[in-house]
């Protein structure tokens, strides 16, 4: 089954509004008509069955059209975030072998840099009102092509999507999901947080890229569905159309509950409708959940997922009560455990590796054989996420593997480091690395932003740490940052911190 007839299915109930773009309205039929007529244009241009076809700008409905003609002509999507770098641009665009690039003019010289070292990208398609020169206008695509278009019947094992990875410990990797993986993973969603048909919701993570992709198929499946897209994280933005529209749910990460609390105007809106906050990506501290829930009235509802995995595997949306701190339980549909480094099963309680498995897991890593095989065993994805799981089933990352902080030979998490920080009054962001050291082998070095208006000085922090934590657990040292090194949606890049 093509993953694309997901959206089909909304068509059955009836034509109805299901995305508002800046104050234009458009309705399901319409988006399906225009993904169709691109469909048509992308076959005309020869784009065929299996080819990747890159989408590469700004959230717009045009991001979800691309995607569905993309699939509806057999091709493979491979999103890629506008705020990329130019050298990541140029690995994806080599790496994944595609001729077609779908952009807009904000983006064009690093679409043009990398297409110079990649000359194998011979279309750019921009969605832009005026004619760019060099390039094929998306508009004259739609409107020199038929809404009629017979939908590729896919396998189920066939590449849908390629996605790679945000290279925060590395270069780059495409995840490849299949038409199957993406379904079912959708239906995981679906069938686990039973929101309602017309739920309302505002979408202001970046589209090009997982998020995107699992927010268009699992909306599908709610079938009046609507869907407020802004064109990126603007608070004002945010709370207005929250306001306007009475939004039901948004998903977010953690950095934008902090610049939510922060923002001075918050008050000004009427944010009762909203009743589902779903976070995840990165670690939440307990006070920034308690803070959102007594300011906003919402308790937040923190989840995870890999994109190796469709990014959604555990939420707690659905779960009366929320544990703050913990990623919920595991999606109906998906199995989760923690195993020990022989990949053999830990009793309740214990910490160890958190792995999946189920249909919605990759079908591996472009082009890695070799990374392929490290994460998949007998079937279950190792994710690298340590963590444990309580006698409610619920479970708690509690580090990366890779973060582990080896010091003295003892284990040292880095989170529980962070989470005493983070109780810090003045404290709005805490990240703790290793550093190499000549007595320890690894010593601990703190990274810390204040809240706005605060002043705080390292031996203030230092103090705070000796005073909360054991002797041996006390960085070596504190360094205050105006801002975090953080990947496009939000993560801390710890490899960036490990630099300084």
């Amino acid at each position: 089954m093509n993953v694309a007839e997901l959206a089909l299915k909304s068509l059955e109930v009836g034509e109805h509004v299901s995305i508002i773009f800046e104050g234009r309205e458009i309705t399901n039929k319409q988006m399906s008509d225009a993904a169709n007529r691109l469909g048509n244009g992308l076959k005309k241009m020869g784009i065929q069955r299996g080819d990747r076809v890159i989408v590469q700008m700004h959230n717009c409905p045009e991001v979800f059209q691309a995607f569905q003609a993309i699939w509806r002509i057999g091709a493979v999507i491979v999103p890629v975030n506008y705020l990329v770098g130019a050298e990541e641009i140029a690995y994806i665009y080599k790496d994944c072998g595609a001729s077609t690039v779908i952009s807009a003019p904000e983006y064009l010289d690093k679409v043009r840099a990398a297409q110079a070292r990649v000359p194998g990208v011979k279309d750019v398609i921009i969605v832009s009102p005026d004619p760019v020169e060099g390039t094929i206008s998306f508009n004259d695509v739609l409107a020199g092509n038929s809404d009629k278009l017979e939908m590729v019947k896919t396998d189920d094992d066939e590449l849908a999507t390629l996605i790679y990875t945000s290279g925060t410990t590395g270069t780059p990797k495409g995840v490849m999901l299949t038409h199957r993986a993406l379904i079912y993973n959708a239906e995981c969603q679906e069938n686990t947080s039973q929101l309602k048909q017309d739920l309302i919701t505002i979408a202001c993570l970046p589209l090009c890229h997982s998020f995107g992709i699992a927010t268009m198929t699992s909306e599908a499946l709610r079938l009046k569905a609507k869907t407020i897209i802004l064109r990126s994280f603007d608070l004002e933005q945010l709370f207005s159309g929250i306001e306007k529209y009475k939004v039901d749910g948004m998903s977010a990460v953690p950095t934008m509950c902090i610049y939510m609390l922060n923002y001075p105007d918050a008050g000004k809106y009427d944010l009762s409708s909203l009743k589902i906050m779903s976070v995840g990506s990165a670690p939440m501290s307990l006070d920034t959940w308690k803070r959102f829930k007594e300011k906003f009235g919402v308790e937040i509802s923190e989840g995870w997922g890999l994109t190796e995995a469709g990014a959604n595997n555990s939420t707690s949306v659905h779960l009366t009560v929320k544990k703050a701190g913990s990623i919920g339980v595991p999606q109906k549909g998906v199995e989760m455990k923690i195993f020990d480094e022989n990949d053999n099963e830990v009793p309740q309680g214990e910490q160890g590796e958190i792995v999946l498995r189920g249909p919605m897991v990759m079908k591996g890593y472009w082009n890695h054989p070799e990374a392929t095989a490290e994460v998949i065993r007998n079937g279950w994805l190792h994710t690298g996420d340590i963590g444990y799981v309580d006698s409610d089933g619920y479970f708690f990352i509690t580090d990366r593997k890779k973060d582990i902080i080896i010091k003295g030979g003892e284990n040292i998490s880095p989170r529980t480091i962070e989470d005493v920080l983070h109780l810090h009054p003045k404290i709005a962001e805490a990240a703790v690395v290793g550093v190499k050291d000549a007595l320890y082998g690894e010593e601990i070095k703190a990274f810390v932003t204040l809240k706005p208006a605060e002043a705080a000085t390292t031996d203030d922090l230092m103090d705070f740490c000796k005073s909360n934590l054991k002797r041996f657990r006390v960085p070596k040292e504190i360094a205050i940052l105006d801002a975090m090194p953080k990947n496009l949606i939000g993560k801390i890049l710890k490899k960036e911190l490990r630099k300084m």
